[in-house]
């Protein structure tokens, strides 16, 4: 279940469970696919028959799974930075080098090599197989005439969620999560 914050900016992502819990405890309301808020009461109210989506079987019957909370007092939108490693980059760059395409014998490279101050930032590192690494040696890529397939940036928020793992985000979410969609669907 995807959390947004009183403003309806994503805030994380969380189980079942812990969305009902919200719910229950009047810390949140469930969005329907019109984006309507219910609470709790109003969400238990609503027919599981034709629903698509999940339900969860309770000793009252069955509730539907909400596929985003609306949190009622949280406005802010927490900032943790995505750390820099070897996978990161890997995932971000899709596991393709950043030359050929090439998804085979992955390391990194420094766009501006480190021999020429280069630095180990996300604006400066891409994923490159083997081969290409050892073609563009200590050159740019201008002068290595092996142009870059994308700019190496780093993540920002929806791209963040994209790295935790949901590589397809449910329909439901794509208005509030942005060009995470577009992005995955290009690529």
């Amino acid at each position: 279940m995807l959390v947004l914050n009183k403003s309806y900016q994503p805030v994380r992502i969380t189980t079942a469970r812990h969305a009902f819990l919200l719910l229950f405890g009047g810390r949140a309301q469930a969005l329907c696919a019109s984006y309507e808020p219910y609470d709790f009461a109003e969400w238990a109210e609503l027919p599981t028959e034709g629903h698509e989506g999940p339900s969860l079987r309770t000793s009252s019957g069955r509730l539907r799974v909400p596929r985003l909370v609306l949190l009622a007092e949280y406005n802010r939108v927490p900032r943790t930075p995505l750390r820099l490693s070897r996978r990161n980059i890997f995932l971000r760059d899709e596991h393709t080098c950043q030359y050929c395409g090439s998804r085979k014998d992955l390391t990194l490279d420094h766009v501006l090599p480190r021999s020429r101050g280069g630095t180990s930032t996300w604006e400066n590192l891409v994923a490159c197989c083997r081969e290409c690494n050892l073609a563009k040696g200590r050159r740019t890529p201008e002068e290595a005439k092996m142009p870059l397939r994308r700019q190496p940036v780093r993540p920002t928020w929806t791209v963040v969620v994209q790295l935790t793992g949901v590589h397809d985000p449910l329909p439901a979410w794509e208005p509030f999560l942005g060009d995470v969609g577009r992005v995955r669907k290009s690529a």
